[in-house]
């Protein structure tokens, strides 16, 4: 897929680099350089990430207690009983910082989508939580668009 979408039209390759933010797990801070790498615009790869990556977060917070319905439940039947190390990592950023400081660290330790889920189960509105990963999410997108071009740049990949 990577082969098609590097040689695809600058419209397809926008919708895969949208549709890889809006899936799960992919976060800014891996679909950023790959759009920059395939020589997008880094503001129009910026801006795409951001969105895809956005849109996800909206919706986990809309459909968080169907979410956390279904997580639970998948939980309970692999036997899993205690958090995971994301989950504990998490829990002790939440503990010490906030929903702030979980949001802005985020996109380096847990992932934005993640991120979000547990602060919602950590007891936080869902307004906060999408506000502050938007915030989180804008400040992580520049600073890869600005990572990806000058750091391309200086290792003569582009």
């Amino acid at each position: 897929m990577l082969e098609w979408a590097q040689e695809a039209n600058a419209i397809w390759q926008y919708v895969v680099l949208f549709l890889l933010g809006a899936a799960p797990w992919m976060d800014v801070s891996i679909i950023v350089p790959l759009g920059v790498l395939w020589g997008l615009s880094p503001v129009g790869v910026g801006l795409t990430a951001f969105i895809g990556n956005f849109l996800l977060i909206v919706l986990l917070g809309l459909f968080f207690k169907q979410i956390a319905e279904w997580r639970t439940a998948r939980r309970q039947k692999k036997g899993i009983t205690s958090p995971t190390k994301r989950e504990t990592r998490s829990r002790e950023i939440w503990d010490k910082y906030g929903i702030p400081g979980l949001a802005l660290l985020a996109p380096i330790l847990v992932g934005t989508d993640i991120a979000a889920i547990l602060a919602l189960t950590f007891g936080s509105s869902k307004s906060t939580v999408v506000g502050w990963m938007a915030v989180s999410l804008a400040l992580w997108t520049i600073v890869f668009v600005v990572a990806s071009m000058y750091g391309f740049s200086f290792l003569n990949v582009m």
